[in-house]
């Protein structure tokens, strides 16, 4: 079967997804290594039998929306190329966001900062990336989730940062100039409403009681005895959680208190500073 052929086939099969053809193209560039250009100025090649057999696993896989990302092993934020799994949760451009803001209230002297919840380590090796006197720690309560973190440092070359297993705070025992986190904040009423989009991600990592606001509230409260004095909290929320959020920083006296909103406009990053 030629590239031609085989794109045809491909993107009538993904007709159901929104953009079957530039799918479709992405799944022959990694599979064959090669660009896009190569594939449209080279598409009468033949595609030999391994490379059809492997493409057509993926292309089954994307057909019943698993995620592009989990098909190709990786996806990209702030600019650096990650390393992700079915263990880890897909890095969204949004959460880009707090790595702005955590950039914004520090300087580039050393700075101690905790990353709670990192996943495939996606805020904390951008950190990382950013400067290399900054001091980071990322924690996980999952050692799947840690061993790809550990992975995409290596690949990066990044040796200011350490990943290591904690239940939120459970193994930590420091102090920081910042926290940040994305934690699960979905509720199971959302969950169900998303399902479909998000079956393949872990639950975990999304979905948290007290509709959604369980985690949210133990890492406000507990924060306070690992931040230094003016340290700052940084935290996505859901986009209608933001006075709840609010709420919950001045309950527990934290001051400077502002939210940011996304990408798409929406109400998703609240800070606030240490008393």
């Amino acid at each position: 079967m030629k590239i031609y052929e085989w794109l045809d086939k491909t993107i009538k099969i993904f007709s159901h997804l929104d953009y079957p053809k530039y799918e479709a193209e992405i799944l022959l560039c990694h599979v064959l290594q090669r660009s896009r250009s190569w594939i449209i100025a080279f598409d009468r090649t033949e595609l030999n039998e391994l490379n059809q057999k492997i493409l057509k696993k993926f292309v089954y896989r994307r057909s019943i929306r698993e995620p592009m990302a989990y098909i190709l092993g990786k996806k990209e934020f702030w600019s650096l190329s990650l390393r992700v799994s079915q263990d880890t949760l897909i890095p969204r451009p949004d959460t880009e966001i707090l790595v702005e803001q955590v950039l914004s209230k520090i300087d580039r002297n050393k700075i101690y900062i905790l990353d709670l919840g990192t996943g495939c380590g996606a805020i904390g090796l951008a950190l990382a990336s950013v400067c290399k006197n900054f001091n980071i720690t990322a924690v996980d309560n999952s050692n799947k989730a840690i061993k790809i973190a550990k992975i995409n440092a290596l690949e990066l070359s990044l040796n200011n940062i350490v990943f290591f297993y904690s239940n939120w705070f459970s193994n930590i025992n420091q102090k920081f100039h910042i926290i940040v986190s994305n934690p699960p904040y979905l509720s199971l009423k959302e969950m169900h409403f998303f399902k479909k989009d998000l079956i393949f991600e872990p639950v975990n990592a999304l979905v948290s009681k007290n509709n959604g606001l369980k985690d949210i509230e133990l890492i406000i409260k507990q924060s306070k005895n690992y931040l230094f004095c003016k340290g700052w909290l940084f935290i996505e929320h859901g986009w209608k959680q933001k006075f709840k959020v609010r709420f919950l920083f001045k309950k527990y006296n934290f001051f400077n208190i502002t939210s940011y909103k996304d990408y798409g406009g929406n109400d998703r990053i609240t800070i606030g500073q240490k008393k």
